[in-house]
């Protein structure tokens, strides 16, 4: 650990573990969720768009094994799939927009607003203004990634970030995945910084080519021997 000299032209960001705290998503986002499926799931029963995203769902929990009770009610089906899907932090695209669709009444209304590390928004700024392009890569929807950003406790930061990226591009644990992004970006992986707090992120995007950096934050989980620059700290990457 320490300070670390990149010399880059994009940094591309994790949120959980890495600008925001893991706790904030599991014990206020994802409980709210919980709180709220079943007046969401009634207020929009007549709304297309929202039915298609109820079936995708429904289709994500049936094939990772979810089995209805015969003869269900379908907003009780589709809140007891929502539950299975959670419950087993599923990484999946319908949940995620789901997800999403609940959070965006919670952070309009001002009943939630995102927590980000202390030194972050000084960071991103500052990255920033040395011409830095941010951008950000989580499994959450890019719906709910610009709802987080634009109402944080720091306040909106979403004008700081220039693309978001998500599951529909590829799993974050998929070389592949990467390699898409660079595509988007159109510049040679050691011009990219990826910084995540789980070491298979960093070792598919490693293996993309990219530079890459683990974030080892107090409250993160106990992590495995790993072969990756560490920071505590955005203040820690000093860039060139």
């Amino acid at each position: 650990m320490g300070l670390i000299q990149a010399n880059v032209t994009h940094l591309l960001l994790d949120i959980e573990g890495t600008t925001s705290s893991i706790r904030f998503v599991t014990e206020t986002m994802f409980p709210f969720v919980r709180q709220q499926i079943d007046d969401f799931v009634d207020a929009k029963r007549n709304d297309a768009s929202a039915l298609l995203v109820f079936d995708q769902v429904r289709a994500e929990a049936k094939r990772l094994g979810f089995t209805a009770a015969q003869q269900a009610d379908p907003a009780i089906e589709l809140r007891a799939a929502v539950l299975f899907l959670m419950d087993r932090d599923a990484k999946v695209t319908g949940l995620k927009k789901l997800q999403g669709m609940i959070w965006e009444a919670g952070f309009l209304s001002g009943t939630l607003v995102a927590h980000v590390y202390p030194e972050v928004p000084d960071a991103l700024h500052r990255w920033k203004a040395l011409g830095k392009d941010l951008r950000i890569y989580s499994s959450g929807s890019i719906a709910a990634q610009k709802l987080f950003f634009g109402h944080t406790i720091a306040g909106n930061l979403l004008p700081l970030f220039s693309a978001h990226y998500d599951t529909t591009i590829g799993g974050k644990k998929d070389v592949e995945s990467y390699k898409r992004i660079l595509e988007d970006i159109r510049r040679p992986p050691h011009d990219v910084m990826f910084i995540s707090d789980s070491v298979e992120e960093l070792e598919a995007a490693a293996n993309a080519g990219l530079q890459v950096a683990l974030s080892r934050r107090d409250e993160n989980p106990t992590l495995p021997t790993h072969r990756f620059p560490e920071i505590r700290s955005f203040d820690e990457i000093e860039l060139l």
